[in-house]
């Protein structure tokens, strides 16, 4: 059995082709966790429109996103975890392959499959991945995750990862205080403790161009957690690039949002985990471009 935790905010338009996707699985031992994060639009509405006994809605006052997960959590009846945003989508056989991963690697407590971007136009876009070495099938143990996630795209995107529950209890869960990153710091604090099985055949669908385009926090709480994350786990191969890669993406949303002073910060962060990248260069121009073209 595996419990589905969809956090909810504001997706009215989104939530029902969610929904959808969920309950056309092919595995169909699953309860559906609805976290109404103070809804203040349709979207619980369109919800409870849905006539099948496995979804169960659990309110809260607003909170974000990361208490939104972890009231799910919290509500879980079964140990095996899978997250969706009320704007994705799963193709049908993806439940049935988390399954099946969890059951032929016993040993590990997160379980991935690749996926794809849906852009605003409507093209299909697949995630990029660097050096990921799986066997025939394209399923096996995901080594050295950190080496893989500082390069292109994460391989663990959370609309596309099951974990067990007494896993991510170990973690606290995902961080408050943070609207953006939470949960690769979720995933990262569980890659330094935890295997992780891994499935390169796209099943999942992360659909952008729904959420706001929020300029980052003046304070960088999940650089800060990364950084201790290092400190705690000096060598773990790939977590320093991983830490530098952090602040080069935060530099160019600061720039993009004019942030200047953060992001010269985030800057010489980068380069203090990773001196010798050199296309942090490229990014800060294009970025700076973008920040300068803003109204």
């Amino acid at each position: 059995m595996i419990s589905v935790i969809i956090p909810l905010y504001n997706k009215e338009g989104q939530v029902a082709r969610t929904l959808r996707s969920v309950l056309g699985q092919t595995f169909r031992n699953f309860e559906v966790v609805v976290v109404d994060d103070g809804c203040t639009d349709g979207s619980v509405k369109v919800v409870q429109s849905f006539n099948d006994g496995r979804i169960r809605i659990i309110s809260q006052s607003n909170a974000g996103v990361s208490a939104a997960r972890n009231h799910g959590i919290a509500e879980a009846r079964y140990d095996l975890l899978a997250f969706i945003d009320a704007d994705d989508e799963w193709l049908p056989e993806y439940l049935q392959t988390q399954y099946d991963l969890s059951r032929a690697y016993p040993e590990c407590s997160v379980f991935a499959t690749a996926y794809e971007f849906r852009k605003p136009s409507g093209n299909m876009v697949p995630a990029r991945f660097n050096e990921i070495q799986l066997g025939l099938d394209k399923s096996g143990l995901l080594n050295k995750y950190f080496v893989v996630a500082s390069k292109f795209d994460p391989p663990l995107w959370t609309s596309a990862v099951v974990v067990r529950k007494s896993a991510i209890e170990t973690v606290d869960g995902f961080p408050y205080g943070a609207k953006s990153g939470e949960d690769l710091l979720t995933w990262a604090r569980l890659a330094c403790r935890y295997k992780i099985a891994y499935c390169m055949k796209s099943l999942a669908v992360y659909c952008q161009g729904y959420s706001n385009l929020r300029p980052p926090e003046v304070r960088d709480i999940i650089g800060e957690q990364f950084e201790q994350l290092y400190n705690t786990y000096p060598g773990q191969p790939g977590l320093k690039h991983y830490v530098a890669f952090w602040y080069k993406m935060r530099m160019c949303r600061c720039l993009a949002h004019r942030m200047w002073a953060s992001s010269v910060t985030a800057f010489c962060k980068s380069l203090r985990y990773d001196p010798l990248q050199l296309r942090i260069f490229k990014s800060m121009l294009n970025f700076t471009r973008i920040g300068l073209k803003r109204p």
